[in-house]
């Protein structure tokens, strides 16, 4: 089946209902187990926190038509429907202060369709299940990414559901609800997720295995970086001992800065971080503009 994503758009449908036989694309980014102390302790990242990061992660990768997410400093809205307080407070605290492009993230309660339909994003909780259908099928817009938690959200018409399996959080898709929303996500986003089989570090594009093993940042291209911004490990990464290749492509200008970042490939909780940096770097001068090529791994510590 055809994944959705920028390289190829996807026929529109004309409902949200269950695709048939085996057609969901079952996407599977796989993070490191949260790994449970003893009764009583925290985790070295909460569930609720790497949720929130998949969130916030998917607010930065994917691109929304102009009519829902018009170009400019808009805000792009993140809706919670359920999840409780908890889980509210924990995409707050994560999302604060972030913009994904030129849009300042914002993250909201939601209670009717009213509401989700000021969103770019709405998640639903497990405990809104017997809401969900009413809710989608009252959205009925595109530009909504539809998220949850609930073994039965994709058949109700959901995009993306976050799942727990054996301690790990995944997600999967209904493409043809994602194709419909006009939403994409970069095809080599997900084919590099559906790679993964059950650890972070299968989830990774590599070149080399020598590769693996080295935290530089490796630029393929004609023109030297004379100054060059190393990437901030990501905190809830860090936490999670998460580690894998980010490969990226920066538009440069003849003078040298660069001017747009583009992502070819990388675990979704690491790629933000290299494109961060690489927006600041200055190359040579050259005559024309050239496309450079920068590869990062990211290592705990």
């Amino acid at each position: 089946m055809q994944l959705p994503g920028k390289d190829k758009a996807s026929p529109l449908g004309k409902s949200p209902g269950w695709p048939r036989a085996i057609g969901l694309a079952i996407i599977a980014i796989s993070l490191l187990a949260l790994h449970t102390v003893a009764r009583g302790q925290q985790s070295a990242a909460t569930e609720d926190q790497v949720k929130a990061a998949y969130l916030l992660n998917f607010a930065k990768l994917a691109e929304w038509p102009r009519s829902a997410l018009p170009e400019g400093p808009s805000a792009l809205v993140i809706g919670i429907s359920g999840g409780g307080e908890d889980f509210l407070a924990a995409v707050k605290a994560v999302v604060a202060g972030k913009i994904a492009g030129t849009h300042p993230l914002q993250v909201k309660a939601v209670n009717s369709t009213e509401e989700m339909k000021s969103c770019q994003i709405v998640f639903f909780g497990a405990s809104e299940k017997r809401r969900i259908q009413a809710a989608i099928e009252g959205i009925a817009q595109t530009g909504v990414l539809l998220v949850g938690e609930d073994d039965s959200f994709l058949r109700q018409g959901g995009m993306i559901n976050l799942v727990r399996d054996h301690g790990t959080i995944h997600f999967e898709v209904n493409s043809e609800a994602l194709d419909r929303s006009e939403i994409r996500f970069s095809a080599k986003i997900l084919a590099l997720a559906k790679s993964g089989s059950g650890s972070a570090h299968s989830a990774v594009s590599t070149s080399s295995d020598e590769e693996s093993r080295t935290d530089a940042a490796r630029q393929e291209g004609g023109r030297r970086v004379e100054h060059r911004v190393p990437p901030e490990y990501p905190e809830i990464a860090e936490r999670m001992k998460l580690a894998g290749t980010v490969q990226v492509e920066a538009l440069v200008r003849p003078d040298g800065t660069v001017r747009e970042v583009r992502v070819v490939g990388g675990h979704p909780l690491l790629v933000d971080a290299l494109v961060r940096a690489v927006r600041q770097w200055k190359y040579q001068a050259a005559p024309k503009e050239t496309v450079e090529t920068v590869k990062f791994t990211f290592v705990p510590q």
